[in-house]
């Protein structure tokens, strides 16, 4: 019996297929699409923008210590929602790890999950994440929507949120470092 070429590409192509369900090798196609498609954020036009007005917003650091969110009013501020089991996460942080590195000490950042410490640390290590991570308190007020992940704010020295984006997109890119020197440059209201 002759099998033919179409037959065998299409047993192939099933094969292929199947990869992205059973084994490891579909993951990393899964993390390699996401970013592939992940498009930059798009900014909010000035008059559409929403304001932050109440900074009062503990969380908890790396070290698991409560800080008030506060010490970052008048500062530029990047926000980003996430959970170590959430794909788009997990292919979203590489870039937000590439725009840590530019902006580290210019922009107040806050990577932020409500996942255990032991987990995260792992997917940290895992990985070679260094941003800090922070750690959300359950049931406390916040300024913004914390149900949707991933999910990520721009926030401008005067409390204007400039870019709202849930789901994956690509920090790390000359539109945002454009964007963000000219955030850094102004001065508050």
């Amino acid at each position: 019996m002759k099998i033919s070429k179409k037959t065998v590409l299409n047993i192939l192509f099933i094969l292929f297929v199947l990869s992205f369900f059973v084994t490891p090798l579909g993951h990393y196609g899964k993390i390699f699409l996401n970013r592939l498609f992940a498009v930059s954020p798009t900014v909010i036009e000035e008059s559409q923008r929403e304001k932050i007005t109440d900074y009062s917003w503990r969380l908890k650091d790396e070290n698991w210590d409560i800080f008030n969110f506060e010490k970052s009013k008048g500062n530029v501020v990047f926000i980003n929602l996430w959970a170590s089991w959430r794909l788009p996460s997990e292919a979203e942080l590489a870039s937000i790890q590439e725009l840590y590195d530019q902006y580290k000490g210019k922009v107040d950042f806050y990577i932020i999950t409500n996942e255990e410490r032991p987990p995260v640390e792992a997917f940290m290590e895992e990985h070679g994440f260094t941003f800090p991570v922070t750690y959300l308190i359950i049931g406390d007020k916040m300024p913004i929507d914390s149900g949707k992940v991933p999910a990520s704010y721009l926030i401008d020295k005067s409390g204007n949120i400039v870019i709202h984006k849930e789901g994956i997109a690509d920090w790390s890119n000359r539109k945002m470092y454009t964007l963000l020197d000219k955030l850094i440059a102004e001065q508050p209201l």
